[in-house]
């Protein structure tokens, strides 16, 4: 009988040996570990470019494989946010707007990699670009885009109104405007992106510094809507009343106004870096080719008696590695690859390297060489960076520029007065910043 249970015991120890043998995982067999990037199908390097040094990286880093998706800028935030909701995250590597910083670390959604960045990185690189993704002395990306809004104009509507130089101030290109206007060259001199969406606040910004105005005040509270906000906001809905600024500006975003100038249908218009190539050189997506000129913003005339001479939005933005992504690795190896000096010179067409070294002797006719914009959009950036102003980094900004949004959409639709329209936003800004 006892040999009977041992011979039973045996028999249940080995099935039960085979059993958990089989249960085992394959080896999985080796291949790329894939990263998921996510970007902007918008302003700077177009998917194409993106595309084709993402086939660049892949033929030297053949253990990773590179999967690219685009939104236009005002749906990325809000898929990023979702993405992030998910373990692991539907992204691996993403691009973060200047505004965007504060909130994302916040929530824990970007990889700290202070301890990643080289002495020449830190040395080479803008200093104004690592504000971009530093939080409270922490490094959470690398700076990828430096961008700002610049001053387009059409050389030969202003030659055909009698003019030889583009407006200084702001009263200045309301005066051309109107002669452009009674000349029949155009029926709305000026096209603006005033949609309700982040586009209208880098206007505004744009507008409000160059009028003596300020977002914030000494204490971080909001002074946008005292003298200086109302004034501008009251001037922007007065273009519109008088016919020099296109009516659907109220519905535009930066494609829109690259549109509208580059058919010819618009003499003087703000946007981002990219506009110029695609107005100036690309006979395909322009008709004014050889026709634009790009000068610094104008400023009011009260902001020119205080003594600013320009005044632009910082818009740059930056490349950073999901803090819960399972590819750290690969993902800041890509990051590494997109910002090199080497890409940033050869796919500079749309955007400007931010190596301050490029801008610098014999690295700058290099840049100079990389194309016509390239050459033309690096002198404009020098110029005009020292006048770029930047939105406030506080974790609940996305939140306090809808309410600004909003209140500048019902102040130029005439729903609102302008006092009362940011009055309403500064009230809700107050509100946000106490919880």
């Amino acid at each position: 009988m006892k040999r009977e249970m041992k011979w039973i015991f045996v028999v249940t120890m080995l099935t039960l040996l085979v059993s958990l043998v089989g249960c085992q995982p394959k080896p999985q067999t080796s291949g790329p570990v894939t990263i998921r990037v996510f970007g902007m199908d918008q302003a700077a390097m177009t998917p194409e470019e993106m595309k084709a040094i993402a086939d660049e990286f892949m033929q030297k880093n053949p253990d990773i494989k590179v999967e690219l998706e685009f939104a236009a800028y005002d749906a990325m935030h809000d898929k990023i946010v979702t993405a992030m909701a998910s373990t692991p995250p539907s992204y691996d590597v993403f691009e973060v707007d200047d505004p965007w910083y504060a909130e994302f670390v916040k929530a824990g959604y970007l990889a700290d990699v202070s301890d990643r960045i080289t002495d020449k990185m830190k040395s080479d690189v803008f200093k104004s670009a690592w504000d971009v993704v530093s939080v409270d002395g922490k490094i959470y990306g690398l700076p990828w885009l430096l961008d700002q809004k610049y001053f387009f104009y059409n050389k030969q509507i202003l030659q055909q109104a009698g003019f030889n130089e583009p407006p200084k101030t702001w009263e200045e290109l309301i005066a051309q405007a109107k002669v452009i206007k009674e000349k029949g060259l155009v029926e709305y001199p000026i096209v603006w992106s005033w949609a309700q969406a982040e586009a209208v606040i880098c206007d505004w910004v744009t507008l409000l510094y160059g009028n003596g105005g300020t977002f914030l005040d000494k204490d971080g509270k909001p002074a946008f809507n005292n003298e200086a906000g109302v004034q501008t906001l009251t001037w922007m809905l007065q273009t519109i009343e008088d016919g020099y600024t296109n009516p659907a500006s109220v519905s535009y975003l930066e494609e829109d106004v690259r549109n509208v100038f580059s058919q010819g249908k618009a003499a003087f218009a703000l946007n981002w870096n990219y506009m110029f190539d695609l107005a100036n050189f690309n006979k395909e997506e322009s008709q004014v080719t050889g026709q634009v000129g790009v000068a610094l913003i104008p400023v009011f005339k009260k902001g020119a008696e205080m003594g600013i001479i320009s005044s632009s939005i910082n818009g740059s933005m930056g490349f950073s590695v999901a803090a819960k992504s399972p590819n750290l690795e690969a993902g800041w190896k890509f990051i590494e690859y997109l910002t090199s000096e080497d890409v940033q010179l050869r796919y500079s067409a749309h955007m400007l390297p931010m190596w301050q070294t490029l801008f610098e002797g014999d690295n700058l006719k290099k840049l100079e060489s990389a194309g016509p914009a390239a050459a033309v959009m690096a002198s404009a950036f020098s110029a005009q960076f020292p006048y770029a102003n930047v939105r406030p980094r506080a974790a609940f900004y996305p939140e306090g520029s809808k309410a600004l949004q909003l209140a500048i959409q019902l102040a130029l639709t005439k729903q609102k007065t302008p006092q009362e329209a940011l009055d309403e936003a500064a009230a809700k800004w107050l509100e946000l910043s106490q919880k």
